[in-house]
């Protein structure tokens, strides 16, 4: 221990001793320079220059144009411009797609190379809609049979009916659900369109005749009745047409399957529409959904 001692304050005074650093003519052996330090001043004199050329070297590269040339620390305004430069290129390699395409069909037009437009939504092959409980409920039958038992809800074509225009026809809803969206004869959309659930029996609204059942890319697959008093219901957006033109239908017969099909729309839904004597007219002002 006392050896240790001894050591370490050995160590201590050698590094406060003093040593002279001489630089002399080799000629005229003349004294041109000397410098006094002791070993502790070495070291903390090289370690205050270490810190100053490390403050040096980082105040450069911070707040100087030479930190462009050093990989990491590229200006923030060009990497701006990179970006809007390959947000530009992507915008326009997409633009270059879109009218290589309309030129292949404008070239396909002129050839008379014309694809036949094919149905996009057909009906669901792997549903089985022939096992769907179609049959109306007990509720449903006992409605009907009260109505029809009421010579003033009477369906049929009489002189009574047509006196009174359509106010005394008691409609049949073709469907219990949501309204989405209501009737607007100004922005042309002229029935309503009702969310249902999946599968859902699509019902005349009155006793009448099919006189279409055909499909459409626009609205799908779609069936319109003829009632009385120039009376027309249509139904569309259906997965299937339970019925076809010339059939009869009694009001509350199942004459389709509520669907998502065509282009406009967006989801599994009925649209309905009420037309008199060549007039749309507004659903919720006959039935309730």
């Amino acid at each position: 221990m006392i050896d240790q001692k001894e050591n370490k304050k050995n160590f201590l005074q050698r590094l406060r001793h003093r040593y002279r650093l001489v630089v002399m003519n080799d000629d005229t052996f003349e004294e041109n320079f000397s410098l006094r330090l002791t070993p502790l001043g070495l070291v903390v004199l090289l370690g205050s220059v270490t810190i100053v050329m490390v403050m040096l070297v980082t105040s450069l590269i911070a707040f100087t144009p030479l930190r462009e040339y050093i990989p990491g620390y590229a200006d923030v305004g060009m990497r701006r411009e990179l970006v809007s430069m390959a947000l530009r290129s992507d915008s326009l390699d997409q633009a270059i797609k879109e009218q290589n395409v309309f030129n292949e069909n404008i070239n396909n037009v002129l050839k008379g190379n014309i694809k036949q437009d094919t149905t996009q939504n057909k009906p669901y092959k792997s549903k089985e809609y022939e096992k769907l409980a179609l049959n109306a409920s007990p509720k449903e039958i006992a409605l009907k049979k009260a109505i029809e038992t009421q010579d003033k809800y009477s369906l049929a074509y009489g002189a009574e009916s047509n006196k009174n225009g359509i106010s005394n026809f008691f409609f049949f809803s073709p469907i219990k659900g949501v309204v989405s969206e209501q009737f607007k004869s100004k922005e042309q959309h002229y029935g309503v369109d009702i969310v249902g659930p999946e599968n859902e029996p699509i019902k005349a609204t009155l006793d009448g005749t099919v006189v279409l059942a055909t499909w459409s890319s626009e609205t799908g697959y779609t069936i319109t009745v003829q009632h009385s008093n120039n009376l027309i219901s249509v139904y569309k957006h259906n997965s299937v047409l339970l019925k076809k033109i010339g059939d009869y239908v009694k009001a509350g017969e199942p004459i389709a399957i509520i669907g998502n099909s065509g282009e406009q729309t967006s989801g599994p839904h009925l649209h309905f529409e009420l037309w008199y004597n060549g007039n749309a007219i507004d659903p919720q002002g006959y039935m309730v959904f």
